[in-house]
């Protein structure tokens, strides 16, 4: 696993299994970050890209937990992300 984490969303790869770290909303448009929490994207959730659309990768497939999103492509741009975490004490549900 030579792959380097993405830093958002937007530039994970397609099916990379990754969990959310952050919400971070752009200063123009505030609301995003509740609205996406609001939708399941919290810390510590299991998310990945499905699909991105055509032409110019927008929108996204996007699935987190049990529900799949389209996201425009500056809205995952808000959520950060991390590799999940394989250590011993992790159960996945």
């Amino acid at each position: 696993m030579s792959a380097v984490t993405p830093a958002s969303l937007a530039q994970a790869a397609i099916g990379e299994p990754l969990r959310v770290q952050a919400i971070a909303a752009p200063a123009h448009a505030p609301e995003w970050a509740e609205w996406l929490e609001e939708i399941g994207f919290l810390p510590g959730e299991a998310v990945r890209v499905m699909a991105r659309g055509l032409p110019g990768a927008d929108p996204l497939v996007v699935r987190i937990g049990q529900s799949t999103f389209a996201l425009r492509r500056a809205e995952a741009e808000c959520v950060r992300v991390c590799a999940p975490t394989t250590s011993s004490g992790a159960a996945h549900a």
